[in-house]
């Protein structure tokens, strides 16, 4: 037996006039959204550059305010190496007042030291580098500030470098 052939419609298929148009209209949108979208990506691509820029730029300024408030210290510095023949009491007064000076503008920025004898252990804010037998200080205590501490706000910057009562 003879397996029969399917019959297939062989005439072709056409849309009416309207369908065009329509199908005119949905490219048109297409591309529309296609163009949007585009200009979309390259808005984002600039801003993005953008803030990069910015960005590098406010660290450049930071850097630039710290080196400016810290220029009169170094001013003072090269005074007392260019006065190092002074007698020992005017060279160690000079070297106060600068020292007092870098405080100030720590203080200035908002820099804080931490870190003194007696205060409790935090391993957060200090680095215990020796721990000492000690029955004068409770256990957990500083009994000794090898190198300072230094934070900004909550932000440590430095921890500090102690040696512990136990």
């Amino acid at each position: 037996m003879a397996k029969k052939k399917p019959e297939v419609n062989e005439t072709p298929i056409t849309q009416p006039v309207g369908d065009v148009s329509e199908l005119e209209k949905l490219k048109d949108e297409l591309n529309t959204a296609e163009s949007n979208l585009l200009r979309l990506a390259a808005e984002y691509d600039n801003f993005r550059k953008r803030t990069q820029k910015e960005k590098e730029q406010s660290y450049s300024d930071a850097k630039a305010m710290i080196i400016n408030e810290l220029l009169p210290v170094i001013d003072n510095f090269d005074r007392a190496i260019d006065n190092a023949d002074c007698d020992i009491e005017s060279y160690k007064k000079g070297i106060e007042m600068t020292y007092n000076q870098l405080l100030s503008v720590f203080s200035s920025l908002g820099v804080e030291s931490f870190g003194k004898t007696g205060d409790d252990f935090d391993p957060a804010f200090h680095n215990a580098i020796m721990h000492k037998e000690c029955d004068e200080l409770p256990e957990s205590t500083l009994s000794e500030v090898f190198k300072k501490g230094y934070k900004i706000g909550d932000k440590v910057i430095r921890c500090a470098d102690v040696q512990v009562a136990n």
